[in-house]
């Protein structure tokens, strides 16, 4: 690994690491700082995503979907459909998603002649928790989980709706509704135009945080979403799909980025003369990252191994410690005018931040982002009552299953023997934190907070100036908070 005065970050007391490491090795130190509010640090990126704030979910199939892509871009961050999707759902999907507002959140909408058991089944799907009950496309009730308990599944919904809802009118500035909300005693309302259809639906919470986050846009204004494609087949034939589609970024994507299928890809591509950003990956060295460059790649995806559901290191030995893979990458790209998105092994605001010391644009987040109600896929209860999601890796044999359905049954059984992922995994919902929101909520306090300690006002600074020091596990462990007295 090579250290030199290019780095992003600059190590404390000029300490040299003689090892790859992890992001729980490394901690940052605070610095002299004139900046007086983490409110004034710009957390845009700059790599021509687009994106606000540097958070990219990840391509899986248990991550983003368009409830996922939705939120997530009204936010300020960004979504990549994944690769197993077939073209026409994903040009649905983006469809779908660039018609989202702004500002009001989709809403749930069932009949009065609809069940409590619809409701329930529909709930989970949505953090603000509410189906809203439309007759003739006006709001004639709201139905929360706490209407539907103790009741049968078959009960219509006109019997336990909240009937005559209060109504938000369309256009209303989030600190308007936020006011009328709070005077009213209202969690949340339908958002109604002039004729009384309902819109979607406004939450307190969420009109706050349309003052505090910038959603992220196209140059016609609409929500943005990535989508990925993979590095077989007729890859210049899918890349134009997707580009007709409307897509905002391309992510070629496979578990080895640093072979010749991706180079040759990633010149089909280039060959479209494409208007929007390409990412290519997955690689870990200096190398990798100018090959992809060179082959035509504006962002390079780094991480092998570091993810949640990921099996590779333990089934190949092949890998690197993320924090010392985005280092030497993003240097590498730095040089070359290029960017790198760190992938994978995020489990934590502060990794967030330490990515982005360490010289990436944005943060590539999946198997945390899994287990929230906008990731695809239902949710299910524990016997102890907990909430969760299953989750599983894309190199999975479920995965495997699912990208070769229109293959033979032999050949499906052939690819299904080898695998390097986990098949199924339980994600919880966190209580105190169910929603994706939720979240990226205490992922930006701590990164704002993070460039504040650093002096920094933007991305750019907070790389430049951010001091780090090596730790050792101990130093990690003393730094986890303590909920109850020793």
């Amino acid at each position: 690994m090579r250290f030199g005065k290019n780095l992003y970050v600059r190590f404390l007391n000029g300490t040299t690491p003689q090892h790859d490491l992890t992001y729980s090795d490394v901690f940052m130190v605070p610095s002299r700082s004139a900046v007086g509010s983490r409110l004034d640090v710009d957390l845009a990126t700059t790599d021509g995503s687009g994106a606000t704030i540097p958070i990219v979910t990840a391509n899986m199939t248990a991550v983003s979907g368009r409830r996922m892509a939705e939120t997530v871009a009204r936010r300020g961050g960004l979504a990549i459909l994944p690769q197993d999707i077939p073209a026409d759902v994903v040009a649905d999907v983006i469809t779908w998603v660039k018609s989202r507002d702004l500002v009001v959140e989709t809403a749930l909408t069932l009949a009065p002649a609809d069940t409590a058991g619809d409701a329930l089944s529909l709930l989970p799907k949505r953090a603000h928790n509410a189906v809203v009950v439309v007759q003739d496309g006006r709001p004639v009730g709201v139905v929360t989980e706490a209407d539907c308990l103790g009741v049968d599944r078959f009960t219509q919904l006109r019997q336990v709706m909240s009937g005559d809802p209060f109504t938000v009118p369309a256009g209303t500035p989030p600190e308007q509704a936020f006011s009328l909300l709070h005077e009213g005693r209202h969690r949340l309302a339908p958002v109604v135009d002039g004729a009384g259809r309902c819109l979607g639906i406004m939450t307190r919470t969420g009109a706050l945080r349309a003052t505090l986050y910038s959603p992220a846009v196209d140059g016609a204004g609409r929500l943005r979403v990535g989508a990925a494609l993979g590095v077989n087949g007729d890859v210049a034939a899918k890349a134009k799909l997707l580009l007709d589609a409307g897509a905002d970024v391309l992510v070629v994507d496979t578990a080895h980025g640093h072979q010749e299928k991706m180079i040759c890809a990633l010149k089909a591509i280039r060959d479209l003369t494409p208007a929007v950003p390409v990412v290519a990956g997955n690689v870990v060295t200096a190398a990798g990252v100018a090959d992809l460059v060179a082959a035509g790649a504006d962002i390079v995806k780094v991480g092998v191994g570091p993810g949640a559901m990921c099996t590779t290191r333990m089934m190949t030995g092949v890998g690197r410690p993320q924090f010392s893979t985005v280092l030497e990458c993003g240097e590498q790209a730095r040089r070359l005018g290029a960017s790198v998105w760190a992938d994978g092994g995020i489990r934590h605001p502060r990794d967030v931040a330490l990515a982005l010391a360490a010289g990436a644009s944005n943060v590539m987040i999946g198997s945390w982002f899994s287990g929230t109600y906008e990731s695809p896929g239902d949710t299910f209860r524990s016997a102890e009552g907990r909430l969760y999601k299953e989750s599983f890796g894309m190199a999975s044999a479920r995965a495997v299953r699912l990208r070769s359905a229109s293959d033979s049954p032999f050949e499906r059984a052939r690819k299904e023997l080898f695998e390097e992922g986990i098949s199924t995994a339980r994600m919880y919902l966190d209580p105190v934190r169910p929603g994706v929101e939720d979240l990226i909520d205490m992922i930006v306090a701590g990164l704002r907070s993070a460039c504040s300690y650093a002096g920094a006002r933007d991305l750019a600074e907070f790389a430049d100036r951010a001091v780090v020091g090596v730790q050792s596990a101990s130093g990690y462990s003393e730094g986890m908070p303590v909920s109850t007295s020793w």
